[in-house]
Parts: C-alpha cells; sequence; structure tokens
C-alpha cells in the first residue's frame, strides 16, 4: 500500500506543469489524487479476495483464466499504462542521476549512456522475475518507506525553525519511528513471507479437466434428480 501512494519522485515536475502554480491549487491535486487512489485501490483489494478469497495472487490478472477476454483487454490496457507511465519514470531517475553525480548537467554522449543502462537494468530485472506481488512488497519497503515517513519528516525536523511543541514537528517525530519500523518489518516480513507466484501458469480452475469434472458431477445430479422424479410419477 505504500508502494501505491509514491509520488515524491514526480511533485517538482507536476508543480512546475501547471499553469497556475499555488499551493492551494497543489493541495487540491494531491489531496483529490490521494483520495482517488485510496478508493480504487480499496475497490480493487476487496473485489479481488472476495471473488479469489485465499488464492488470490500478488498480481490480480494471474487469477483470470487465459481465455477471459475482458480481462485480456485489461491486461492490454495496463500494459499501455506501463509503456506510457515509464519513459516519465526514466526521466526522473536521469535528472536525479545528472543532478547528483554530474552536477545537473549531462552531455548528449552521458545523456544517451545513462539512458540506455537504465533501460537495460530495467529490462533485465523484469525478465528475471516475473513475481509482480514481491517486487512491489519490496519496492515498498524499501523505496515507499523512507520517501514517504522518513526521509520528509527528517528533513522537515532538520530545516524548520519551528519549536519542537510545534504540532507538525510533533507530527514528523511520530512519523519518523513509524516510517522505520515500516520499512524493517514489511523487508522481514516480504524476505520471510513471500507472496504466493503462480510464476505465469494459469490457476488450477482454469484447465478443462476441472471443468469437465465440475460437469460431469452436474450432470450426475441433474440425472438423478431425474430419475427419482420419474420414480414418484411412475409410483403415483
Amino acid at each position: 500500500m505504500s508502494f501505491a501512494f509514491i509520488c515524491h519522485h514526480n511533485c517538482f515536475l507536476v508543480y512546475g506543469s501547471l499553469e497556475e502554480p499555488t499551493v492551494a491549487q497543489w493541495s487540491c491535486i494531491i489531496h483529490v489524487s490521494t483520495l482517488v487512489s485510496v478508493l480504487i485501490s480499496i475497490l480493487f483489494a476487496t473485489c479481488g479476495y472476495l471473488t479469489f478469497t485465499g488464492f488470490t495472487q500478488g498480481d490480480l490478472f494471474e487469477n483470470y483464466c487465459r481465455n477471459d477476454d475482458l480481462v485480456t483487454f485489461g491486461r492490454f490496457c495496463y500494459g499501455v499504462t506501463v509503456i506510457l507511465t515509464y519513459p516519465i519514470e526514466c526521466f526522473v531517475t536521469r535528472e536525479v542521476i545528472a543532478s547528483v553525480f554530474f552536477g545537473g548537467n549531462l552531455s548528449s554522449v552521458f545523456h544517451i549512456i545513462v539512458t540506455v543502462v537504465l533501460i537495460t537494468v530495467a529490462t533485465l530485472v523484469s525478465s528475471v522475475i516475473d513475481c509482480l506481488g514481491t517486487v512491489l512488497e519490496l519496492s515498498g519497503a524499501l523505496c515507499a518507506a523512507p520517501l514517504i515517513f522518513i526521509i520528509p519528516s527528517a528533513c522537515y525536523l532538520k530545516l524548520s525553525e519551528e519549536p519542537r511543541t510545534h504540532s507538525d514537528k510533533i507530527m514528523s517525530c511520530v512519523m519518523l519511528p513509524i516510517g522505520a519500523v515500516v520499512m524493517v518489518v514489511g523487508f522481514i516480513m516480504a524476505v520471510t513471507n513471500p507472496q504466493d507466484c503462480t510464476h505465469g501458469q494459469e490457476m488450477f480452475y482454469c484447465f478443462p479437466d476441472n471443468f469437465s469434472l465440475t460437469n460431469t458431477s452436474v450432470s450426475d445430479f441433474q440425472l438423478t434428480t431425474q430419475l427419482s422424479i420419474l420414480n414418484i410419477s411412475v409410483f403415483q
């Protein structure tokens, strides 16, 4: 869930793209977008668990059979979303690398080299790991928790000139240890209790044998019921 709401690395770019970059407008955008994200996450999580209960996978698409056309279209839409989102993430990462290691300026050669390296590393990682749930767990614990809870609170405590009894500083003092606990506990749970992953294989209920068994049992039940009704009618 922490990973679902991480957007700090895009804040400056989005804020700079506003026609009227004011604090009030930015606050409205943040609250509305976060609320929509919460509602969508709760909706998908609830519907997924109520549908598949204990068989729910980290990637909800893995619970659906491959012959489901509607879900296949959903996979296509999700793929398009990832394709369109990836350049933004790559741009932010490249800007951070340029600011930290190259003083904010990249030559044309280094621009191409850094971009190719980022794409290559991301492609290799995505080719080796096929469990989305594991990736989200580790990313949420190691990346999202520090960016959401730890780093902002630490920066505010370091830079703010408010007294220690100020409500914002008290909140930062509370959020900082909570973030540290979430990061450590989340990482330990992700390593010691990894999510079940189908590794691209279909679930057991997608195979024709299971459907045939179900149909056979239903047919036998219907046949038995019909014979019982026939016997009753004969005796009457």
